[in-house]
């Protein structure tokens, strides 16, 4: 089941939406989750209603997914805009770096520094502000930044709360996993002797196209994870190869420290970022980013220089 967060031409409010195919369905204007109390505003509304809610839309999403001609308050995909499935996160999105062995010996070796396996996660954050939507430009000011990279990642959507949770039952604590792109100002980075002022300029964190339930995503820990920059593949690896699993970024992060729903964990990036490449290559005006993993589609960005 994949869900997504969309808008219209003629109405640019945001809505929660299930994706049949070649068709959205709104569900608040299918009245789906209406049956008790008011009907879901928001993908983030479903996400803290709990499973009894999921349970049922799924459910009914699977009815309304068989019949033919599609149902009333659906819209065909071509005529809808897809927003980031959760637009305003209500806390920063959680990152994890250096989590692919070779994506850390790449930036080592760029920074002229020794590579060294980390024996718990290197954890960041990023601002809700940094969200984007598939489609949205990547943008970025000059005289701001001139190393803009780019950064495919595993994202995942936190269902369940609670702190302490253990490795075991990690999994269970997970709504959907998504596509995020963690673009990165890579002379911000440097300047500012750490991560989170490079890793959180305005849109650096395009998120998308759905957000796919585990039960149809399956293993986090076996999906093909690429980025291409104008159809040329840049990374190309799969998830087997990081150092810290899905369930054991769970743990770590969850050790004294409360998850929420809808609560989003950027997993890391495997190897290929432009800073890595020799000699660097970062993104120009035009570029066009893909980003895409296994079982959860295709991420498009294009990059957008602003002019003075």
């Amino acid at each position: 089941m994949r869900y997504v967060t969309f808008s219209l031409a003629s109405d640019p409010r945001p809505r929660a939406g299930i994706l049949l195919a070649d068709h959205v369905l709104d569900i608040r204007a299918s009245s789906l989750g209406s049956q008790e109390g008011l009907p879901p505003e928001s993908l983030l509304d479903i996400i803290r209603s709990g499973p009894p809610l999921w349970n049922r839309l799924a459910s009914l999403s699977k009815q309304i997914g068989a019949s033919t001609p599609p149902p009333a308050a659906t819209h065909r995909l071509g005529d809808v805009r897809l927003q980031a499935p959760i637009p305003r996160p209500l806390k920063n999105v959680f990152c994890l770096g250096l989590n692919y062995v070779s994506h850390m010996e790449e930036t080592s070796r760029a920074r002229g520094r020794e590579s060294k396996i980390p024996e718990v996660p290197v954890f960041f954050s990023k601002p809700p502000t940094t969200i984007a939507a598939p489609e949205d430009p990547i943008r970025f000011d000059p005289a701001v930044t001139n190393e803009v990279d780019y950064e495919v990642e595993l994202g995942v959507v936190i269902g369940i709360g609670g702190g302490d949770i253990a490795r075991e039952h990690a999994l269970r604590h997970v709504f959907r996993y998504t596509v995020t792109n963690d673009v990165s100002a890579r002379d911000l980075q440097t300047r500012h002797l750490q991560w989170f002022k490079g890793k959180s300029l305005d849109g650096f964190c395009p998120m998308g196209p759905a957000i796919v339930t585990a039960d149809e995503f399956g293993d986090p820990q076996d999906k093909r994870i690429s980025l291409r920059v104008n159809g040329n593949t840049k990374q190309d690896a799969n998830t087997a190869s990081m150092i810290f699993p899905v369930a054991a970024i769970i743990d770590f992060l969850s050790r004294g420290m409360t998850l929420e729903p809808g609560d989003i964990i950027s997993t890391g990036t495997p190897e290929g970022v432009g800073l890595g490449r020799v000699p660097p290559e970062y993104l120009k005006d035009g570029d066009l980013v893909e980003a895409e993993i296994e079982g959860i589609g295709v991420l498009r960005n294009r990059v957008e220089v602003l002019k003075r």
